[in-house]
């Protein structure tokens, strides 16, 4: 138990407590303290009940049972790796700036489920992240089943034509890209390489909160490599070799 404890210690703050509450919510809606009805996103009660909690919960819980088990550790994994990955990474040292972008994919991302009705949003969630570190790792070669080896920014998509293949869904995985994508550009590639303004910045409240520790250019995280004539910020990263299985409503097995 200790060693289970050190290592839910070291990793980093962010990723800890997003990753705790993915294992939490779950948890409670399997053992019936709370009934999935709860957790799940659904317009008509949070907009005619006022029950806000549910943008919460619905990006934080999946329905796990014997035919979604795998699906949902292999995300849980990918929450936990690249998530980690980008706030010590690009990210390290600006807790502000990492909540923000992880605030905005999550605004994006409600703003979707409630027009779309989708009812589970943690996997656009978390393949919005990843898409983001895909993005500003672009140029690192990654490892794919079978030992296919790719550079880093096709990996999202990889991953949404193969979950297509298998299983013949693909709206979350592309949802979560899209945001990504959009975070992506609004803060990266507009404003740096094509000369923009700067439509995304961090709240200064949030500085307040979760100062940085170190010095940096506030609102950014790091340029991706291929964007600037220098070498990767680092080395070694490989992706992952799990499968991403496809998106579920509640109810399905």
């Amino acid at each position: 138990m200790s060693d289970i404890g050190d290592w839910f210690k070291s990793i980093p703050f962010i990723t800890r407590w997003w990753f705790a509450g993915s294992v939490a919510i779950p948890l409670v809606g399997k053992l019936g303290l709370i009934s999935p009805m709860y957790l799940v996103l659904w317009p008509e009660f949070f907009f005619s009940k006022f029950q806000i909690w549910r943008p919460v919960t619905s990006a934080l819980y999946f329905p796990v049972g014997p035919g979604t088990g795998f699906l949902y550790l292999v995300n849980l994994y990918f929450l936990y790796q690249y998530s980690s990955r980008l706030e010590t990474g690009a990210f390290d040292g600006r807790p502000a700036d990492y909540i923000f972008m992880l605030l905005f994919n999550w605004i994006c991302i409600v703003i979707t489920g409630l027009i779309m009705d989708m009812q589970l949003l943690m996997i656009p969630l978390i393949m919005s992240v990843l898409y983001v570190w895909a993005q500003l790792n672009r140029d690192m070669i990654v490892s794919f089943w079978f030992g296919t080896r790719f550079k880093a920014c096709y990996l999202p998509w990889v991953i949404l034509g193969f979950n297509y293949i298998i299983g013949g869904s693909f709206v979350n995985e592309l949802i979560g890209n899209l945001v990504g994508h959009l975070y992506f550009f609004l803060m990266f590639k507009y404003p740096m390489d094509l000369g923009g303004r700067s439509f995304l910045s961090t709240p200064q409240f949030l500085y307040r909160y979760f100062p940085s520790r170190r010095g940096g250019v506030s609102g950014f995280g790091v340029p991706p490599p291929s964007r600037r004539p220098a070498a990767p910020e680092q080395g070694g990263l490989g992706g992952g070799r799990h499968n991403w299985g496809q998106g579920f409503r509640l109810g399905d097995d």
